[in-house]
């Protein structure tokens, strides 16, 4: 046999390519619908901060709890196209977001309250990690059949 890949392998290897396209993609949409849910976030963190005179911690769980339910309803529908029934998959959804939530209260407070960083970089620091907890919890557990 010359260099060729035999059938199969040329196969097995197309496959991998397929799922590692659906896989960006399917990470690219989970991007983009947190962007739209950060926007929400951001949006009234910052006016609670701003124009309300909330600190920056109570406003920015306030702001993620809002934010994350724009997140179910694009998420469920949009990235992963669940079919899990509404029940299980809020309820899972929450179990996620509650970890978040504990994230985001252990990262604000650590950043802005004990290493003094300003609480927007503080938010975008802890969105980051958020980020990578969340689309993996919602992959593998809240839509996954």
């Amino acid at each position: 046999m010359t260099g060729d890949l035999c059938p199969s392998r040329q196969a097995s290897r197309m496959l991998a390519h397929a799922t590692m396209i659906f896989q960006f993609r399917q990470f690219s949409s989970f991007v983009a619908v947190g962007f739209i849910a950060t926007g929400v976030h951001y949006a009234l963190l910052i006016t609670l901060v701003e124009m309300a005179g909330l600190s920056a911690v109570p406003a920015a769980l306030i702001g993620y709890g809002s934010g994350g339910l724009v997140s179910y309803g694009l998420n469920r529908r949009h990235v992963f196209r669940s079919q899990v029934p509404h029940p299980l998959a809020v309820s899972r959804f929450v179990l996620v977001a509650a970890v978040g939530f504990g994230l985001t209260y252990m990262f604000m407070s650590l950043l802005v309250g004990g290493a003094g960083v300003s609480y927007i970089p503080a938010q975008v620091t802890t969105t980051g990690v958020v980020l990578f907890w969340n689309f993996l919890a919602h992959k593998v557990w809240t839509f996954a059949a």
